[in-house]
C-alpha cells in the first residue's frame, strides 16, 4: 500500500495522515469548496476539491471519492469516522473498484449497522441483552402491550442510525403514543428508516465500550475499555480510559464478550462494542461500531499502540503483531471533545471566527485539532474543533493534567465546551467516579457554570490587585 485516499476532513483526517507518513505512506486528502484552506488539506500529499460545502455534495458523495482515488491510483481507502464510515454501500463499491477500504467488510457493516439485525446476529454467542423486543414495531397498542410486560421505564430506540436520534425515554403509559410517533418521525428523518424497537430502560448505566481488533487470519484481540459515561443529548462529551469502575475480572468478561461479538459477523479491522453496566454491574450488549471511534486515543495512550497503524497493516492482509497476552493498561487517559458549542445556552453550535486559537502543550497532553487561528467554523458539518487528551500514570494525574490543559487552551471568537470539560473535571462525582450516563440531567445547569466563571474571576481579580499592591511597595522601597 503506497498511497492512501482519507475521505474526510478535520482532525480525523489529519489522525490517519500522521500514521501513514510515519509509514511512508502518500496521502491523498479530498474537499469541499468551503473547505479549500483546511489544514488536513495542506497536510496531505495530494488534495482535490469534490464539490460544494453541503456534505451530500461533497463528503458522502462516494462516486466522486472513488473516481479521485483511481485517477490518483491510490491503493486504499480510509473513511475516519462519520460520513461514509460506516456505509456498507459505499465500502462494497471501493472492493469492487479493486481499492482496500480499510475497515470491515461490507456485510459485516450491514449486519452490524441495524441495531435489530445485530441483536440477532449475536443471540447464538451468548451476549447479555437488554430484556426488550427483538423486532421493528410501528403498531402503539402492541408497544404498549410489550411495555407493560418488560415493565416502565422504557426506551423507543431507532433500529439504524446512532447518536441520540430516534431515541426516547418514556416512564409511563400516557406518553407511550406521543413519545412513539417522535421517535419514528426522527428516525425517518435522520436515517430514511422509521424502524424502532423497545426495550427496558437501565436506570443510572453507565456507558462502557470495548475496542476490539481483528485480522483475516482468524486473531481477535481487545484492546480492554473506555468509560464515556458524560453525554449530552445521548452524544459523548468526556471519555476515559480504564473506567474506574470495572474490576478485573469484569474487564476480562466484558473483554471476550466483544470478542465473541466480533467473530459472530466474520469481523475485520477496529471496531468498538458498545455495553450497558446497570448499577450491580450487570452488562448488556448495546451495538457494534463498524469504524475508528472518536475517542480510540484514550485507548493508544493506555496500550501504546497506534491503533490506525494496525487498521491499515491489517487491511494489508497482515497477521496482527499482538496476542492478548502481550496486552497491558498502563497508566490513565482522559479525552474531551472540543466543540464550537455553546454550553450556557443547551450545547447549540457556536457560529464564528476563530479570531485567537492557542493549543496547549507540555508531557502528557495531545490534541488532535483540525483548526488554524483565523478560520471560520464551517455551518454544514460537526462542531468539533478538536479532541483535547491527557495522560498521567493515574486518573487523578490525568484529571489535574486536563484541568491545566483546559486553562492554557485559548480560543476566542466562538464558545466551545472548554469550560463545561473543566466543570466536569473538578467535579465531585466524576472525581469519585461515582457517576453515569445522567451526569448532566443531575449535576450540570448553566446557572451552575455561570457561578463557577464568576468565583474564578472574581478570585483572578482579587490576585491582580494582590500582586499590583505587592508591585507597588517594591517600587516605593528605597534604593
Amino acid at each position: 500500500m503506497k498511497k492512501i485516499l482519507v475521505a474526510n476532513r478535520g482532525e480525523i483526517a489529519i489522525r490517519v495522515m500522521k500514521t501513514a507518513k510515519k509509514m511512508g505512506i502518500k496521502t491523498v486528502a479530498v474537499f469541499s469548496k468551503v473547505d479549500r484552506n483546511a489544514p488536513h488539506v495542506k497536510y496531505a500529499d495530494e488534495a482535490v476539491c469534490i464539490g460544494e460545502a453541503p456534505s451530500n455534495e461533497s463528503y458522502l458523495r462516494g462516486d466522486k471519492i472513488i473516481d479521485v482515488a483511481k485517477s490518483l491510483h491510490v491503493d486504499g481507502i480510509h473513511p475516519g469516522y462519520g460520513f461514509l464510515s460506516e456505509n456498507a454501500d459505499f465500502a462494497e463499491l471501493v472492493e469492487k473498484n479493486n481499492i482496500t477500504f480499510i475497515g470491515p467488510k461490507s456485510k459485516a457493516i450491514k449486519v452490524m449497522g441495524s441495531k435489530l439485525a445485530a441483536k440477532e446476529t449475536v443471540k447464538a454467542y451468548d451476549i447479555p441483552m437488554v430484556p426488550g423486543i427483538d423486532e421493528a414495531i410501528t403498531d402503539v397498542e402492541e408497544a404498549k402491550k410489550i411495555a407493560r410486560n418488560i415493565g416502565f421505564p422504557i426506551l423507543i430506540k431507532a433500529s439504524a442510525g446512532g447518536g441520540g436520534k430516534g431515541m426516547r425515554i418514556v416512564e409511563k403509559e400516557d406518553d407511550l403514543e406521543s413519545q412513539m410517533t417522535r421517535a419514528i418521525s426522527e428516525a425517518t428523518s435522520a436515517f430514511g428508516d422509521g424502524s424502532v424497537f423497545i426495550e427496558k430502560y437501565v436506570t443510572s448505566p453507565r456507558h462502557i465500550e470495548i475496542q476490539i481488533m481483528a485480522d483475516s487470519h482468524g486473531n481477535i484481540v481487545h484492546l480492554f475499555e473506555r468509560e464515556c459515561s458524560i453525554q449530552r443529548r445521548h452524544q459523548k462529551v468526556v471519555e476515559e480510559a480504564p473506567s474506574s469502575v470495572l474490576s478485573p475480572e469484569l474487564r476480562v468478561k466484558m473483554g471476550e464478550a466483544a470478542v465473541k461479538v466480533a467473530k459472530s459477523c466474520d469481523y475485520l479491522g477496529a471496531g468498538t462494542v458498545e455495553f450497558l453496566l446497570d448499577g450491580d454491574h450487570n452488562f448488556y450488549f448495546l451495538e457494534m461500531n463498524t469504524r475508528l471511534q472518536v475517542e480510540h486515543p484514550v485507548t493508544e495512550l493506555i496500550t501504546g499502540i497506534d491503533l490506525v497503524e494496525l487498521q491499515i497493516k491489517v487491511a494489508r492482509g497482515e497477521e496482527l503483531p499482538i496476542k492478548q497476552d502481550d496486552l497491558n493498561i498502563s497508566g490513565h487517559a482522559l479525552e474531551l471533545r472540543v466543540y464550537a458549542e455553546d454550553p450556557l445556552n443547551d450545547f447549540l453550535p457556536s457560529v464564528g471566527n476563530l479570531e485567537v486559537y492557542k493549543l496547549p502543550t507540555g508531557n502528557g497532553i495531545r490534541v488532535d485539532n483540525g483548526f488554524e487561528e483565523g478560520m471560520d467554523i464551517p455551518i454544514y458539518y460537526d462542531p468539533m474543533l478538536s479532541k483535547l487528551i491527557t495522560y498521567g500514570k493515574t486518573r487523578e494525574e490525568a484529571i489535574l493534567l486536563m484541568i491545566n490543559a483546559i486553562k492554557n487552551y485559548s480560543v476566542k471568537g466562538v464558545s466551545t465546551t472548554l469550560a463545561f470539560g473543566k466543570f466536569v473535571c473538578e467535579h465531585e462525582a466524576f472525581r469519585s467516579g461515582n457517576f453515569d450516563t445522567h451526569f448532566v440531567k443531575k449535576y450540570y445547569s448553566p446557572e451552575k457554570l455561570k457561578e463557577q466563571t464568576k468565583e474564578e474571576a472574581k478570585i483572578a481579580a482579587l490576585i491582580a490587585v494582590k500582586q499590583y499592591l505587592t508591585d507597588q511597595k517594591l517600587l516605593r522601597l528605597p534604593n
